[in-house]
């Protein structure tokens, strides 16, 4: 919302930001200082031997940014990247048969990863050398496949390389969560790959970018642009009533007062009648105090479960950050593990992410859901 608050504005709209919190980023705000962290998990006292309370910045939805991706083009077209730092994210991996293992895609890494064998490593070069050629405008780098027709399978399968090399690839490259890809088109996994590719090239060891101070830094850049262009912005004020005419959002009460407007954009949350639950995400926030083993020592990185190595459904994601980032004191690491929920005891199904942290100082547990606007044929906006 804050970044739909900036780019608006910046087209000559007139906004009105109102949150029900007194910080803005919603889900995507960063806890500090750590007390507060404690409190709306509702853990009772104050958390001892964690340092200072306000060196923590703690993200409750856990993100890293591909540095050729959209989010950080969309920073620097609106020079939001004058009120952030960012710092490369140290390593990716992934885990098979038990272990964690360094994602490989430069050409070093290839030839050392025990991820694949011989020949698969150079089918893995070629696949790599295709992707990298690729122009969607451009037939002559289709290697005689229809990227709107041929599926990923099919591509895979061209290339032959074997079910290790497809797993990774698809999970770790391409970061789909689940395997209904390989029977899709090729062409958006193509451009995944490429994409995660390219990013890697401009830093060289890792394709993510990690704002230093956390990820509610970018909402606060973006305020910072909303209010350079006239945006209000009301924290702590309750939305009590959505008014709809003919189907359409003409206003929004809040606290006793009505706001006029010709569009509504809001989280779900708002709009509870509106929409349904599909899914559910699991989240476990996890504070330590030495970094994650067989990852080189690292101050932040990316670990990717496939889903074939739980016999899951989904994959199982973890992500950590530390006091490189200025986000813990010193020594102190900050890992989340999520995953798509499939049964009724989501702790469980995290196990192996959490198993990989031990031993773990704090756990905080979180259980969000998806939610999906109900078709119910009205038009609303």
């Amino acid at each position: 919302e804050c970044i739909l608050s900036g780019l608006l504005s910046i087209c000559g709209k007139k906004v009105l930001h109102i949150d029900r919190n007194p910080y803005s980023g919603g889900e995507s705000a960063s806890i500090s200082p750590l007390e507060e962290l404690y409190k709306r998990f509702q853990f009772p006292g104050n958390p001892k031997g964690m340092g200072q309370g306000k060196e923590w910045n703690v993200d409750l939805i856990p993100k890293f940014l591909l540095s050729s991706g959209q989010l950080v083009k969309m920073l620097l077209c609106t020079e939001v990247t004058q009120y952030l730092d960012f710092k490369v994210v140290e390593g990716s991996y992934v885990y098979k048969g038990g272990k964690v293992h360094k994602l490989p895609v430069t050409e070093a890494e290839i030839h050392s990863s025990d991820l694949m064998g011989m020949f698969d490593k150079r089918r893995f070069r070629k696949l790599l050398l295709f992707i990298r050629n690729f122009e969607e405008q451009d037939p002559r780098t289709y290697q005689d496949m229809n990227p709107n027709r041929t599926t990923m399978r099919e591509v895979f399968h061209h290339f032959d390389l074997g079910c290790d090399v497809v797993e990774f690839t698809g999970h770790a490259l391409g970061l789909h969560c689940n395997d209904d890809y390989l029977d899709e088109p090729c062409l958006q996994t193509i451009k995944r790959i490429k994409l995660y590719v390219e990013s890697l090239a401009r830093y060289g060891h890792s394709p993510y970018l990690y704002p230093v101070y956390g990820l509610g830094e970018l909402a606060q850049g973006f305020i910072r642009l909303s209010a350079l262009n006239g945006v209000t912005y009301m924290l702590n004020h309750q939305v009590d009533d959505i008014i709809m005419d003919n189907g359409r959002v003409v206003a929004v009460e809040s606290q006793g007062e009505t706001f006029h407007c010709k569009q509504l954009l809001c989280d779900p949350s708002y709009a509870p009648s509106r929409v349904k639950r599909v899914g559910q995400v699991i989240r476990v926030i996890c504070l330590l105090n030495h970094p994650i083993r067989n990852t080189d020592d690292a101050g932040s990185c990316h670990i990717i479960i496939p889903l074939a190595q739980l016999n899951r459904k989904s994959d199982i994601y973890v992500c950590m950050v530390s006091y490189t980032h200025n986000v813990a004191p010193d020594g102190k690491y900050i890992a989340v593990v999520s995953t798509t929920v499939e049964t009724s005891n989501p702790e469980k199904e995290v196990q192996p992410g959490l198993a990989l942290l031990e031993p773990v100082i704090q756990k905080f547990v979180s259980i969000s859901n998806l939610m999906t606007p109900i078709d119910d044929g009205r038009r609303s906006q």
